[in-house]
């Protein structure tokens, strides 16, 4: 296969796009970035809550994955052609709420409709064929995008070949809700959100609160224990200074109408929903799949996706031993990463990782 290797970062703009609300958006803009052999099999990536499109990035500004992706990496670049669209609703430049409304002039704001996973599922598709890609090798995502890794298969089975869903299950369960609520209160309740109409540009507190919520759930009571040891700096508890950065540090960059839209659309992932619930999917789920769950995962529980998938014809699970908890999907590749290689070089793995299988 003839190595051409590009790096792009772009958008595409979908003239129209019909959502599972009966609501139809205009001129749907989804940012990219396409990096590898241009020549290759597409892998496309679909990042988590707060992620980007940038994957890869460049030597001088990495992207959020660039420990799995490049050359002779876990998903070589000199065979694949990578791609990842930032997420329908996002603000790193797709259309979303901070976006403006092609209707009014102004920002969508609180105005801009319900979207559910699937439905970025269908912008994704919509881009992929307008970047004249006829067919996936695989769908890579973890979280939020393994939700929608998981739509893929369900929605576009003949589309792509394989399934890798990390750190997910095939509906968000109850406690999962829990937590989402507790983020969207955090938001609405703030009195500097105005139902939504805030400044351009605003910061929220209750941004950054939604945000230490969402940071307790991502990682493991072992892992905060092991770094923070109850020390103090200025008399405040080292993981209170913790949260409090990672608060701000999100409330600088996210919008707080885009972080309500993708945990509501978080909220609706069911891969069941109006199919006949999960288990008649799983037993008619057509594509390869391989997923991968975390110890320590406090909302998608690893025995959860394992059951899902044991029931599908081409299913394969692995279990993963980490103190990172949910956030394993972002680190440790030397532990899990072969798995994502090997699959994709259409080996069976030789080596199990111990655990669930």
């Amino acid at each position: 296969m003839e190595n051409s290797y590009s790096y792009e970062v772009s958008s595409i703009t979908i003239p129209s796009l019909a959502l599972e609300s009966g609501t139809t958006l205009q001129n749907v803009n989804l940012a990219y970035e396409r990096t590898g052999n241009k020549e290759g099999p597409v892998i496309l990536i679909c990042h988590a809550l707060t992620g980007t499109h940038i994957v890869k990035g460049t030597s001088e500004d990495r992207g959020w994955w660039d420990g799995m992706i490049g050359t002779r990496s876990y998903i070589d670049t000199d065979v694949f052609n990578v791609i990842a669209f930032n997420v329908l609703g996002g603000c790193e430049g797709s259309t979303g709420p901070a976006s403006t409304n092609p209707e009014t002039g102004d920002r969508y704001g609180p105005d801009f409709p319900h979207i559910s996973i699937r439905d970025m599922v269908h912008a994704q598709f919509e881009a992929l064929k307008q970047l004249s890609v006829d067919h996936i090798e695989a769908v890579i995502g973890g979280s939020l995008g393994g939700m929608q890794a998981l739509e893929w298969g369900a929605l576009y089975p003949s589309y792509l070949s394989k399934v890798f869903a990390l750190a997910v299950s095939p509906a968000l369960n109850d406690y999962g809700l829990a937590f989402n609520h507790i983020g969207i209160t955090a938001i609405e309740e703030d009195p500097d959100f105005h139902g939504g109409h805030y400044p351009k540009g605003a910061t929220l507190k209750g941004l950054e609160i939604a945000r230490m919520v969402g940071m307790v759930t991502y990682r493991t009571q072992e892992l905060f224990d092991q770094r923070f040891q109850r020390e103090r700096t200025n008399e405040q508890y080292n993981v209170e200074s913790y949260l409090d950065y990672q608060g701000k540090k999100l409330g600088k960059r996210f919008d707080p109408n885009s972080y309500l839209t993708l945990l509501k659309a978080m909220n609706s992932h069911d891969i069941g929903r109006d199919r006949g619930g999960v288990r008649k999917v799983a037993d008619s789920y057509p594509c390869e799949l391989i997923s991968i769950s975390y110890e320590g995962d406090l909302i998608y529980s690893p025995q959860y996706l394992k059951d899902f998938t044991k029931q599908v014809l081409k299913g394969e699970h692995y279990y993963i031993p980490t103190a990172f908890g949910h956030d394993g999907f972002l680190v440790e590749f030397e532990k899990w990463g072969g798995i994502i290689s090997s699959h994709l070089k259409n080996h069976q793995v030789k080596r199990m990782v111990s655990g669930i299988k």
